[in-house]
């Protein structure tokens, strides 16, 4: 069981991993090749909490593009063949 738990963290990490890569080929190709830049970013405006003494701001952001997608699947298929 152990196991399991390892490689569902490893498949994480991967694909994580991956979807970082493509984002960053992506912006590194975006002239020579636009459309791997091409997406959507989607997620929740910042809230602020002021509370005097302590200052709290949450908010999530997650911009998808064709290349991070492209590594996402890159990895996934990495993963298979480990």
């Amino acid at each position: 069981m152990a196991r399991a738990v390892k490689n569902t963290g490893l498949l994480l990490i991967l694909l994580i991993f991956g979807s970082i890569f493509g984002s960053l080929i992506g912006e590194v190709l975006s002239d020579i090749i636009p459309v791997l830049n091409y997406g959507k970013t989607i997620g929740f405006a910042p809230v602020t909490i002021d509370l005097a003494a302590v200052s709290l701001t949450f908010g999530i952001l997650i911009k998808i593009n064709l290349a991070a997608i492209l590594g996402f699947f890159i990895a996934f298929f990495i993963y298979t063949r480990m």
